[in-house]
């Protein structure tokens, strides 16, 4: 089968569950309020109609070719990085730092990946940036809470241009025998990570019992942990035909990036609830903001370039 086909074979059974989703949510409204509001069911309605327009969105992409995922993902990151920003407190000696990482280091970094020069993707951000924005914010001559404030912008730009800016990456990756099926790297990466999120809410609506860190994310339980790392593996395991591995290394590496995942959003919540905020932003219906829906693609990404880069790459 070809790349082309295999694409459309995954976004058509993505878009086939949506459709069963949303069958489902149907059923649930007419037995559970035929009548009235739910907010269970509510939720789910919302949730999925939210994937439809995320899955469009990134099939959207896909239709249009690499240049129009890494544009994607760098549009992505600038939505992440301005709603990290907006909760982090900054001081008018920022204002320059800030300017650095939305329009010098966002876009070259994107650039860097779509002219295929890793030497420098790789160092751009955690050597010459995290030099020169600590430079520039000294120089508004402002040493209220100077760490504090340098290491924030630092940390956002960390998470929401460099690591989220691996996925594009993918597509640079030349493996033997895989030519021309870069993209579905990207596929299995964000089905896999993607289908975590999406059964650990799901185990832990059924199952849940034992709160794994109340204090940090109240909803995440033990139960829905495990049984949403462990489905999702399996997910990433049966979609070892549009990958260079076998059935067993894909079902090892998904365990592996899904682990990273939840790491991912474990982190993300952690700085929200030192910040006070429940969720991001509100740009998503029944996500959050655009950082609530990829903070486990931030953490994952990473970790699964450079695995396959030093394992499939000669």
């Amino acid at each position: 089968m070809t790349p082309g086909n295999l694409q459309l074979t995954v976004f058509g059974g993505a878009f086939a569950l949506l459709l069963v989703a949303s069958l489902v949510a149907a059923i649930l409204r007419l037995r559970l309020a035929p009548e009235g509001q739910h907010a269970l069911v509510d939720n789910l309605v919302t949730r999925i109609n939210a994937w439809w327009v995320m899955i469009g969105v990134l099939a959207g992409a896909f239709l249009v070719g690499d240049t129009g995922i890494v544009l994607l993902f760098a549009f992505i990151s600038f939505h992440c990085l301005r709603e990290f920003m907006s909760i982090t407190q900054t001081r008018r000696g920022d204002h320059r730092a800030l300017l650095w990482c939305f329009f010098l280091f966002l876009p070259l970094q994107y650039y860097l990946v779509a002219i295929d020069w890793y030497g420098l993707f790789s160092i751009l951000i955690p050597v010459y940036a995290f030099l020169l924005l600590p430079i520039s914010a000294s120089l508004g001559q402002d040493a209220t809470r100077f760490l504090e404030r340098a290491a924030k912008v630092q940390w956002g730009l960390m998470i929401c241009v460099y690591c989220l800016s691996h996925v594009p990456a993918l597509l640079t990756l030349d493996i033997p025998g895989h030519a021309g099926r870069s993209p579905l790297l990207i596929l299995f990466l964000i089905l896999t990570v993607q289908s975590s999120d999406v059964f650990q809410y799901v185990w832990g609506k059924l199952l849940g019992r034992r709160k794994l860190a109340p204090a940090i994310s109240p909803s995440k339980t033990v139960e829905g942990l495990i049984g949403g790392v462990l489905t999702s593996t399996a997910v990433g395991a049966a979609l070892w035909q549009i990958t260079p591995f076998t059935p067993l290394q894909a079902g090892l590496i998904a365990f592996t990036v899904n682990v990273m995942g939840f790491f991912g959003g474990f982190v993300l919540s952690a700085i929200k609830r030192d910040r006070g905020i429940k969720d991001w932003g509100t740009l998503i219906e029944g996500h959050g903001g655009m950082l609530d829906r990829v903070d486990s693609i931030s953490f994952s990404a990473p970790i699964f370039f450079h695995i396959v880069r030093y394992w499939w790459v000669p």
